[in-house]
């Protein structure tokens, strides 16, 4: 049965059982106590073995995996004590992904793929606003129209706003102050990079799961450190999306020896952080089946209690770095950490979780059988690769290798919503001209052809006919086809 080193306690190595990596993890810890790196060494090790990663790199340090690593004495003391023998430092298959474009490949979807349910959280709208959105969306469903890009969204908002009255039929009564709402929230949103996310082409799932020439599977790092400073919401509506894709584009897999694809997700108590009850019961509900296709999700966060409880109690794989415990709620978590393993008689778990050193975590896999194994005090194994950042360059040269980059380097816009609507508003406003037009000309025509007491000229008629029509929708749409003309002349 094929496993992957985690590391060592001194007379053992510590593996895990590939075979149910599909049954997801944590790695969890306080600031500063090796939760990155050890995320480093289990993503490098899973692409050695053929499964394709995608990871979050929330601070900027995982790019590194591009690059080899070297030794120093710390590393050869790490390596002495954990009992590896062989310890070849080594480059890994990278992909860079970024919403922004700027530190790698820009990942986009559509406003249609994120869906009504995954937008009004990322906006907060409260319950007669989100039932407006999803109307929003049925219009658009219904009328042939695709939600792409911003722009379609909010030219269709604006349209359902000017055709209220014609849609309440079908569609139920749809406030106008929701709609303005919306609109307003989508503005901010913009200006914090929510539109650069909209877009075409959109991530194709299957690019995200590629292997080189070697057989290594490609690791995937999503710069999110930009992202996650300007918008934390935003950022875990994209992952929110990323997770959900990847369960409705694979297909069921049955148990097999490693899995397909694996995602860290950092940062993991934002995924949850606001979310509706709706929406964290939709994410318990696919943590739980995307494990039939072969599936990996593995979080990382400060505290294990940043997890929901249901999503916590799926998560089969443990590593805990140190915890802290100068407040009562500190020390309450402690105990409901120290709680969640299987004990180990060689020490009290709840003692040890505050002793451990940087780069010691408590590590609790799965056997073959599918149950917990006892706890160990365990020396995480160093990565194979740098560990720290890229350097510019680096980074650049591993962009440019990239499998896919001309596929996602230029932005498409084909015609969905925002055109539709605006060839309709155009052609409208067209024939209101036109009628306006013929509405003047035959006016002009009737009073030159009469002879009034005051002998009034053409010219005088016509301005009269003019100042009466001012007052209506015609004569304002008179006054901007017609009198524009010519006074630009």
């Amino acid at each position: 049965m094929e496993s992957i080193l985690l590391g060592g306690n001194g007379h053992s190595l510590v593996e895990f059982n590939l075979k149910m990596a599909n049954r997801h993890g944590l790695i969890a810890g306080a600031t500063g106590t090796g939760k990155t790196v050890s995320l480093q060494t289990l993503a490098e090790q899973f692409s050695k073995k053929g499964v394709p990663v995608f990871l979050v790199d929330a601070k900027g340090d995982l790019s590194g995996l591009c690059c080899k690593g070297s030794a120093n004495d710390k590393i050869t003391e790490r390596l002495y004590y954990i009992g590896k023998k062989s310890h070849e430092f080594d480059t890994n298959p990278v992909v860079f992904w970024d919403v922004f474009g700027q530190s790698g490949q820009p990942i986009r979807t559509t406003v249609s793929e994120i869906g009504p349910l995954l937008l009004s959280n990322l906006l907060d709208l409260n319950e007669t606003q989100s039932g407006v959105l999803y109307a929003v969306f049925k219009v658009a469903d219904d009328n042939g129209m695709l939600l792409l890009d911003l722009d379609d969204l909010v030219s269709m908002l604006s349209h359902v706003a000017e055709n209220t009255s014609e849609l309440k039929a079908q569609y139920g009564k749809i406030a106008s102050s929701s709609i303005g709402a919306i609109q307003r929230r989508l503005m901010v949103l913009n200006e914090q990079g929510f539109g650069q996310f909209l877009g075409e082409p959109a991530l194709d799932i299957a690019d995200l799961m590629q292997s080189d020439m070697s057989g290594k599977g490609f690791i995937n790092i999503f710069d999110v450190s930009q992202l996650i400073h300007k918008s934390p919401k935003l950022y875990a509506t994209v992952l929110l999306w990323l997770l959900s894709e990847v369960f409705e584009t694979l297909p069921e897999a049955g148990d097999l020896d490693k899995p397909k694809f694996v995602m860290f997700f950092d940062e993991a108590h934002l995924l949850f952080d606001g979310a509706s009850k709706e929406l964290v019961k939709k994410i318990e509900q696919v943590i739980r089946l995307i494990r039939s296709k072969s599936v990996g999700i593995y979080f990382i966060s400060q505290s294990p209690l940043d997890i929901p409880e249901d999503i916590g109690g799926q998560l089969g794989m443990k590593i805990q770095h140190a915890l802290r415990a100068f407040t009562p709620k500190d020390k309450k978590t402690l105990s409901a950490v120290s709680d969640s393993f299987r004990a180990n008689e060689a020490f009290d778990t709840k003692s040890v979780i505050t002793e451990l050193s940087m780069g010691e975590a408590l590590v609790s896999t799965l056997n073959e059988s599918g149950s917990p194994t006892p706890v160990e005090r365990t020396l995480m194994c160093p990565p194979l690769s740098r560990i720290g950042a890229a350097n510019y360059a680096e980074r650049e040269a591993q962009m440019s290798r990239s499998p896919n980059r001309a596929k996602y380097a230029k932005e498409i816009n084909r015609e969905s919503a925002h055109e539709i609507l605006a060839e309709r508003a155009l052609k409208a406003q067209q024939k209101a001209d036109k009628d306006a037009e013929n509405e003047v000309s035959e006016k002009t025509k009737n009073s030159s052809s009469k002879r009034t007491s005051s002998r009034q000229s053409v010219g005088e008629s016509f301005m009269k006919s003019i100042s009466r029509a001012l007052g209506s929708q015609i004569g304002r749409q008179l006054v901007r086809g017609v009198l524009g003309s010519l006074f630009k002349k």
